[in-house]
């Protein structure tokens, strides 16, 4: 049991290295980026478009805010903004979907996938969702009671001395509460692998990762990633990458998955202070990355099955020239 556990710790940190290594650089960059003029040339950008998804120039604020750095920051503007509900729902639902996108975005690259399909993926789903929310719910209209209102996330800093020890602070902040997540899950993991449990588990999941179209060995990765989010759902893949053999598609299915719908619990409690049905919103989440999954598995499947066609359809002309000859 020590050496499970040496083994499952030692994973773990060089688990946490690998995503550090993507998560400090990133949330510094971006830290310094949202006290420059940038941040405000991209909220004005994007203004005059809001109208076609029902929302107020304004609203871009809390948008640029949470895709730039976090669900915290986009709560916090939508907390000083006067919206109506349908409003407030539609910011939660393309918050929900695209969120953190720089940092989220490398870690799945790290994966594997590529980085344009996440983003497509992802602002694709918050515009599309915001978009038949705006077309087809004629209700909401009445202004927006907020519950709860958490503290601020800190005072105004001035200076570049102190916006870059922010943006460290932050990143150094974030490493320490992924590691926190990600050394138990992969001594967890160990334990259950050291055990034979982790194939019980996977047995247990099969019913839901053969709905996806994806193989049993991806139901470690899909647990932790709707549990606790993108980032530590990507660090149970990469070693399962390395492990278990995963396969390229498999790969991209279950972070298809994840990149509409991960850290269920947490990401929906969240926009719990701003006084929405929560629960709409977690069947919106969790059906659209369902849907989409088995929607990309199938036209994945048919296109190597095309593919294998085409295949045997060259050898088979091959070997009739040969005999022909």
């Amino acid at each position: 049991m020590v050496k499970t556990l040496k083994q499952g710790l030692k994973v773990g940190l060089q688990t946490t290295w690998t995503l550090g290594k993507i998560i400090f650089p990133i949330t510094l960059i971006v830290t310094i980026l949202s006290h420059t003029p940038l941040m405000g040339w991209i909220i004005q950008v994007l203004s005059p478009f809001m109208g076609y998804i029902g929302l107020s120039g304004e609203a871009a604020i809390p948008l640029v805010l949470g895709n730039v750095l976090n669900l915290y920051a986009a709560i916090g503007a939508i907390l000083t903004m006067d919206l109506t509900v349908k409003q407030v729902f539609i910011l939660a639902v393309m918050l929900s979907f695209s969120h953190n996108l720089f940092v989220e975005s490398a870690v799945a690259k790290q994966v594997g996938v590529k980085i344009w399909i996440v983003l497509l993926v992802r602002i694709g789903l918050a515009l599309f969702s915001a978009w038949l929310i705006h077309i087809f719910w004629q209700g909401g209209g009445e202004v927006a009671k907020y519950g709860f209102v958490p503290s601020s996330s800190g005072e105004e800093v001035s200076g570049w001395g102190a916006i870059i020890f922010q943006g460290v602070e932050s990143a150094l902040l974030g490493i320490f509460q992924l590691a926190l997540i990600v050394i138990p899950i992969m001594v967890f993991i160990q334990v259950m692998k050291d055990l034979k449990w982790l194939n019980i588990f996977s047995k247990w999941m099969s019913p839901f990762t053969r709905v996806l179209g994806i193989r049993e060995n991806t139901s470690t990765t899909l647990a932790a990633g709707l549990v606790f989010g993108l980032a530590y759902g990507a660090g149970v893949m990469i070693q399962a990458v390395k492990e278990d053999g995963v396969s390229k598609k498999d790969i991209y299915l279950v972070m298809i998955f994840l990149v509409a719908c991960h850290a269920v619990i947490e990401d929906t409690l969240l926009f719990a202070p701003l006084g929405i049905p929560l629960w709409p919103l977690l069947l919106i989440r969790l059906v659209t990355a369902i849907v989409l999954t088995i929607t990309v598995a199938v036209i994945w499947k048919k296109i190597e099955k095309d593919k294998d066609g085409a295949s045997q359809g060259i050898v088979a002309e091959e070997i009739q020239k040969e005999k022909t000859s």
